[in-house]
């Protein structure tokens, strides 16, 4: 419909990896931050919590500025399927769950993460 658009796409692609990346950034840095408190509210190990903490903030690195753009939205996706699984399995959460806590966040960023996963992140990256 509007095929002039189509001249933005990387622009678009560097918006939702800057996106994408700046929330699992704070998502990450909270964990590493407060290990103690972030590992009870998702019922894992301090340990744990900083593994993902610094998974997350590796990831979110490697789409900001387009470092092995799609390893690191592999990992995060990874990450984020494992919020899904736990919020369906364990918490007994729904797609949009009460109070807005549920799955319907961790696949909007799956998703994201998969965009760069399958275009490299398009043309404004630091590697290609």
């Amino acid at each position: 419909m509007f095929p002039q658009l189509f001249r933005f796409t990387d622009l678009g692609l560097l918006l939702l990896r800057l996106i994408a990346g700046i929330v699992f950034f704070t998502s990450g840095w909270s964990h590493v931050k407060d290990p103690a408190g972030r590992s009870q509210s998702i019922g894992m190990s301090k340990g744990f919590s900083i593994f993902l903490g610094s998974a997350e903030l590796a990831g979110s690195l490697g789409i900001i500025f387009g470092v092995l753009q799609q390893l690191a939205a592999l990992g995060l996706i990874l990450i984020m399927l494992g919020a899904i699984y736990k919020k369906i399995t364990v918490w007994h959460t729904g797609l949009w769950g009460d109070k807005a806590s549920g799955w319907h966040y961790d696949l909007t960023f799956a998703i994201m993460c998969l965009v760069v996963l399958f275009t490299n992140g398009g043309r404004y990256v630091l590697m290609q």
